[in-house]
């Protein structure tokens, strides 16, 4: 699938990534407001009834016929209805809560998904002349808001609101995985849903082996600051330096370790026709990558912009193996999850039985598209084995046991520790990357961590420096549903 890495991901999700703090079923006990009788007001009455049809078709025509050109040129109205259309299935419909601004050719509303619980903000602004087409439109994420007096839930409550809110997602087929969520160490909440296995009703335990999706750059990320520790590599050696015989000259002079962890590097990503044109089992160690990317040119000169790569961390592997000695997956092994006592993670060949391994389930084709009928099993749509870049199976209880090894510094020294997690980047609004990891504030209180995805799998590693709070999700389903997992959790987690 070219774009389901966790880049996409971001880019769907981001619009509930810092949605407002609310209570559970508060919007519940909210009167819907009466939509004004204005021409904004007719729109945002049309787009909402387009928005929960739930009917691509009937979205893709109100966006067709109504949209401005200029809308439409910035994104299609079939890329535009599918999105809608995907966000529905996972989020359920849009309820409008409350008009925070309003004219006869601007209107701003407060928007909640009636599954997930999540906040945005949809403004949309309307021609002054009829028929009043949309001349511009957003729906926005909502920076949350600290509230002194709201009420605090207990571990208690907060444990018994979160099992009562994944069973209704359950319920509803949009969730299926393991959930931990652990204060200072120590998880205050575990608990695992759906099937590892529909064809043979296996269920999903807590310690069941989930595919990581993009998490694994994390693991690199350690590695090579392992490296760095050890005197061996800097985060501004060049390839060349470390990789002499590298074919491409371009990228041997000109493109750094820095710029590899940081996704500046300008190279272009190995999700490319002739990786879905190939059989998977022939990708299984790292060089066997290398022939998707390495004659490519750059997209731009190192440095100048981000654009997420997971060719780079797949060439950061190739600077493991060269550095250490090891291939990657035993340097991984050897010097990340034995120290962490993650017994549980690795690259488990698919081609291989493994015990306790969720199969993947995808509503989706390649492109993105949801394909009516029974989710299909992902088994053909993945390689056989991840790498450096993504695709390696963990536990929820095996993140938490990385999120403790990293954070008491027993992987890293503090200092090497804060440069991986500290932002360099910045990847969208309120949120940069690091060096492997994704950095970001909620409410003045820093948050790192990963998110992985692809079809059929989907998962999220949120870890609070300040609260020491860490929340864990990972499915067997298509993204963005661990993200909105772990986006509800954040805004009704305990504080006490």
């Amino acid at each position: 699938m070219k774009q389901k890495s966790l880049h996409l991901i971001c880019l769907i999700t981001l619009g509930f990534l810092l949605s407002a703090v609310t209570l559970s079923k508060a919007s519940a006990q909210v009167k819907p407001p009466l939509i004004p009788n204005t021409a904004a007001g007719r729109r945002l009455g049309e787009w909402q009834r387009a928005y929960n049809s739930g009917d691509y078709d009937q979205t893709r025509k109100f966006m067709a016929d109504n949209y401005a050109k200029a809308v439409l040129d910035q994104s299609p109205a079939e890329v535009r209805a599918n999105n809608v259309f995907n966000a529905v299935r996972v989020n359920g419909k849009m309820t409008i809560i409350a008009i925070e601004k309003s004219s006869e050719t601007e209107i701003v509303a407060l928007l909640e998904t009636q599954l997930t619980e999540l906040r945005s903000r949809l403004t949309i602004k309307v021609a002054a002349e009829e028929p009043h087409i949309i001349a511009a439109i957003s729906l926005t994420s909502i920076q949350p808001a600290v509230n002194p007096g709201a009420p605090k839930l207990s571990e208690a409550k907060f444990g018994q609101w979160l099992d009562s809110y994944l069973k209704r997602l359950t319920a509803a087929d949009v969730f299926s995985g393991s959930v931990v969520v652990a204060r200072n160490g120590k998880p205050i909440f575990q608990n695992a849903y759906g099937l590892a296995s529909k064809a043979y009703n296996v269920p999903n335990r807590i310690d069941t082996k989930f595919n990581l999706g993009s998490m694994n750059k994390m693991f690199t990320a350690v590695a090579i600051a392992q490296l760095v520790e050890q005197g061996k590599l800097t985060f501004s050696d060049t390839v060349g330096k470390v990789l002499p015989d590298y074919p491409n000259k371009e990228v041997a002079a000109k493109v750094t370790i820095h710029h590899l962890l940081t996704h500046t590097s300008g190279l272009s990503d190995y999700f490319t026709p002739r990786f879905f044109e190939t059989s998977k089992d022939r990708f299984k160690s790292v060089k066997d990558y290398l022939p998707l990317f390495v004659d490519q040119p750059l997209l731009f000169q190192p440095g100048e912009r981000m654009s997420y790569s997971n060719a780079g961390f797949m060439l950061l592997g190739a600077i493991v193996e060269k550095v250490s000695g090891q291939d990657y997956f035993t340097y991984v092994r050897e010097h990340v999850y034995k120290p962490a006592g993650m017994n549980d993670t690795d690259a488990f060949e698919l081609d291989h039985d493994t015990p306790n391994l969720a199969i993947g389930y995808t509503s989706e084709d390649e492109n993105g598209s949801y394909v009516p009928g029974p989710r299909a099993n992902n088994l053909f749509s993945h390689v056989v084995k991840g790498g450096p870049a993504g695709g390696g199976f963990s536990t929820a209880p095996d993140l938490l046991k990385f999120t403790n090894a990293l954070v008491a510094d027993r992987l890293l020294s503090r200092p090497s520790r804060e440069i991986l997690t500290t932002g360099k980047v910045v990847y969208a609004p309120g949120i940069k990357y690091g060096y492997g990891f994704f950095c970001s504030e909620i409410n003045g209180r820093r948050v790192i961590g990963h998110s992985g995805g692809f079809l059929g799998i989907n998962s999220e590693l949120d870890i609070h420096l300040d609260t020491g709070y860490t929340i864990i999700v990972m499915s067997n389903y298509d993204p963005p549903i661990a993200q909105q997992i772990v986006t509800k959790i954040r805004q009704v987690i305990p504080e006490g």
